[in-house]
C-alpha cells in the first residue's frame, strides 16, 4: 500500500451527514487484528523505505523527509522571500497577531531578530477590531489591499510573493449548528488558487489551524492543493510547543493506546488537543492508515463509557496529572455543555479517545501505553505566554523552512485527518452519540520527526 493515500473522491455527492458515497477503505479489505496488521506494516515499511512521504500530493520525496532524522539543515542563502498575510481580522493577541507579527517585529515582537521572510503585503477580510493591524502595517509601510489578487500581485503583473500565510481565525463569522465557527479558509485557498492560475505561478501556502472548518471544505482544500502541486502546510501550534514533561515519540514506536485531554469548546480548542495526539500516535509502528470510525458522547452516556473501561482509566489518570487544572480539582466531578468524550478507531485496530474538559483543565494533555513499559507516558503542551506566545514562533519557524525549501516541514494530511476528525466527532454530538463509520477518513502518510520547542533553536 502506498504510504500516504487517501480516498479520492470530489466533494460533490456528499449526503446529509458529511459521508462521501462509494467511499473504498483503503488497506481494509476484511478485519485483521492490530498484531497482524503490525507484522503486515512491518513488512510493508521495510519493502518502501525509499518511498515518497507524500506520493500522493507530490510534495516532498524521501531524501528530503528523512533528512530530519540527522538534523535540520540551515536555510540557504540568498534573497529574503516575500510573503503575504490573508487574514481575517488583526488585533493585539490574535493568530494574525502572533504570526504576522514576528514577520514585522522579531521571533519575540520586540524589534529584535526575526524569520528570513520579508512580508510585503496584506489582506485583511474584515474592519471590524483591525485598527492595531492597520496601524502596525502602516508603521512598516506595509500596503493592505482590498483583495487576495491585489495582496498576491501588490501592483504587478504577476505573482509578486514567495509564499502566503492564510490565517482564516478570530473574527465576526456565523457558526452552525455543530457550533462550527465558519471561518473562510475555503474561500481564500480558492481566491489564492485562482491567482495562482491567471498568473500561471504557484508559491507555497500555509493555512493557519484546521482546514475547512467543514470536512468537505477541507478536502477540497486538501485536493486543490494536491492536484496543483502546491507546497502545502496547515494545522495547530501545540505540536511544536515546549512539552512538559518533555517527551519525543518516534517514528515506529509500538504504542498499544492512547488518551488526550482538553480544555474549553470542542470546535475551537478540540482541534489543537487532536492534533497534539496525533502526532503521537502517527508515530506508532507501521505508521498512519486512518480512522475507521467515531463517536462523542457526553452525560451519562460519557461517564458509563469511562466506567465500563471502553477508555483506559490509567491513560486518563496519566493525562490529568500532566494538565494545569484548577486547585482541589476532580476530574470525575468534571460537568458541563462542553464536556465530552471523543472515541475513535483507527483502521490497524489502534484505539485512541479524547476527554474535553471543559473548564476543568486549562491544557491540552496526552498520555500513551507503550508496549513492555509498565506505565503510561503523558505530556502536556505548554501554551506560554511570554514571550507573546512563543509556540507559534515554532510554527511560524516550520513554515519559513517550507518557503525557503519549498517542502513542506511535516505532511499535511495529519491535519486533514485531525480536521475529519474534529468534523465527525461534532456531527456524532449532534446526533446524540451515534456512532459514525468513517471510509472518508481511510488517510494513509509516513511522519517524519519534525522536532518541537525549544528545537529547532531560536531566540525565543
Amino acid at each position: 500500500m502506498n504510504r500516504s493515500t487517501i480516498n479520492d473522491h470530489s466533494t460533490s455527492g456528499i449526503s446529509a451527514d458529511g459521508i462521501i458515497p462509494g467511499t473504498e477503505i483503503v488497506g481494509a479489505e476484511q478485519p485483521v487484528s492490530r498484531r497482524v496488521w503490525l507484522s503486515r506494516a512491518a513488512l510493508l515499511g521495510s519493502m518502501s523505505a525509499l518511498s515518497s512521504m507524500s506520493a500522493v500530493t507530490g510534495f516532498a520525496e524521501s531524501a528530503a523527509a528523512e533528512a530530519l532524522d540527522d538534523g535540520l539543515p540551515a536555510l540557504a542563502d540568498g534573497p529574503t522571500p516575500a510573503v503575504a498575510g490573508i487574514l481575517t481580522t488583526y488585533f493585539k493577541g490574535s493568530h494574525s497577531d502572533v504570526l504576522i507579527g514576528r514577520l514585522l517585529e522579531g521571533w519575540k515582537i520586540d524589534g529584535g531578530p526575526g524569520p528570513r521572510l520579508r512580508l510585503a503585503s496584506l489582506y485583511i477580510d474584515q474592519n471590524v477590531n483591525t485598527q492595531f493591524g492597520r496601524d502596525l502595517a502602516k508603521k512598516y509601510g506595509i500596503p493592505v489591499y482590498d483583495t487576495i489578487e491585489g495582496a498576491l500581485t501588490a501592483g504587478t503583473s504577476g505573482i509578486a510573493m514567495d509564499g502566503v500565510l492564510s490565517v482564516g481565525e478570530h473574527g465576526d463569522y456565523p457558526r452552525n449548528e455543530l457550533g462550527q465557527d465558519l471561518y473562510p479558509r475555503r474561500r481564500f485557498l480558492t481566491e489564492i488558487t485562482d491567482a495562482f492560475k491567471k498568473y500561471n505561478r504557484i508559491v507555497p501556502v500555509f493555512n493557519d489551524k484546521h482546514l475547512g472548518p467543514s470536512w468537505d471544505d477541507a478536502l477540497w482544500m486538501y485536493q486543490t492543493a494536491r492536484d496543483m502541486k502546491i507546497p502545502f502546510m496547515a494545522g495547530s501550534s501545540l505540536p511544536l510547543s515546549y512539552r512538559s514533561p518533555d517527551l519525543t515519540i518516534t517514528a515506529g514506536t509500538d504504542l498499544e493506546s492512547a488518551v488526550a485531554i482538553g480544555y474549553a469548546e470542542l470546535d475551537r480548542y478540540g482541534i489543537h488537543t487532536l492534533e497534539l495526539l496525533q502526532t503521537m500516535t502517527e508515530k506508532r509502528m507501521g505508521g498512519e492508515v486512518g480512522v475507521r470510525w467515531v463517536e462523542c458522547l457526553s452525560g451519562d452516556a460519557m461517564w458509563q463509557a469511562i466506567d465500563n473501561h471502553l477508555v483506559p482509566v490509567d491513560l486518563i489518570e496519566a493525562a490529568i496529572s500532566v494538565a494545569l487544572r484548577p486547585e482541589g480539582s476532580d476530574w470525575r466531578k468534571t460537568r458541563g455543555d462542553a464536556v465530552c468524550l471523543i472515541r475513535f478507531e483507527y483502521l490497524d485496530g489502534f484505539p485512541a479517545a479524547v476527554l474535553m474538559m471543559g473548564s476543568g483543565v486549562q491544557s491540552c494533555s496526552v498520555a500513551v501505553k507503550q508496549r513492555n513499559l509498565s506505565e503510561p507516558l503523558a505530556t502536556r503542551a505548554e501554551e506560554r505566554t511570554v514571550p507573546r506566545h512563543p509556540h507559534f514562533g515554532f510554527l511560524l519557524h516550520a513554515v519559513e523552512r517550507m518557503i525557503h525549501t519549498g517542502v513542506p516541514s511535516y505532511p499535511v494530511e495529519r491535519t486533514l485527518l485531525t480536521t475529519g476528525l474534529l468534523d465527525r466527532a461534532l456531527r456524532s454530538r449532534h446526533q446524540n452519540g451515534r456512532r459514525l463509520e468513517t471510509p472518508e477518513l481511510a488517510i494513509a502518510y509516513t511522519p517524519n520527526n519534525y522536532p518541537h520547542a525549544p528545537n529547532p533553536p531560536l531566540p525565543l
